[in-house]
């Protein structure tokens, strides 16, 4: 089993922090079943990070998958992808392809998210106030 460093040190190298939900999940995974957290963390890893493409590209795909739920966690994806290469056109274009199935609600989200990751100077800071 790993330790909640450890655990959270994949999140701090894809994102630059750990988001809330995360630590929490990880906090209460560890306090309540650390098998199932380990679990839960390595397929989690696995997906994350697949065989056929980049870093980059995986997290552009989820960006446009959470996007296309009006999910808040599109935004850790679009950091992770912005931080693994990605311009703001590029992910600009996720959330067009995004608008195709999901219409205003995700393009207003994205441009949201885009304007915020691109812009601000500090990502942690900006994510706790939200």
């Amino acid at each position: 089993m790993a330790t909640k460093e450890e655990y959270e040190e994949i999140y701090n190298e894809l994102i630059g922090f750990v988001p809330p939900r995360i630590q929490h999940r990880i906090n209460v995974g560890l306090e309540c079943d650390p098998q199932l957290l380990d679990m839960v963390e390595k397929i989690r890893e696995h997906a994350m990070y697949p065989t056929s493409m980049d870093t980059k590209t995986a997290q552009m795909i989820l960006f446009g998958i959470l996007l296309s739920h009006v999910a808040p966690a599109s935004e850790y994806h679009g950091r992770a992808a912005m931080r693994a290469g990605a311009t703001k056109k590029e992910l600009h274009d996720v959330a067009g392809l995004a608008f195709l199935f999901r219409g205003l609600p995700a393009f207003n989200l994205a441009a949201e998210i885009l304007n915020k990751i691109f812009d601000e100077k500090d990502p942690k800071k900006a994510t706790e106030a939200a």
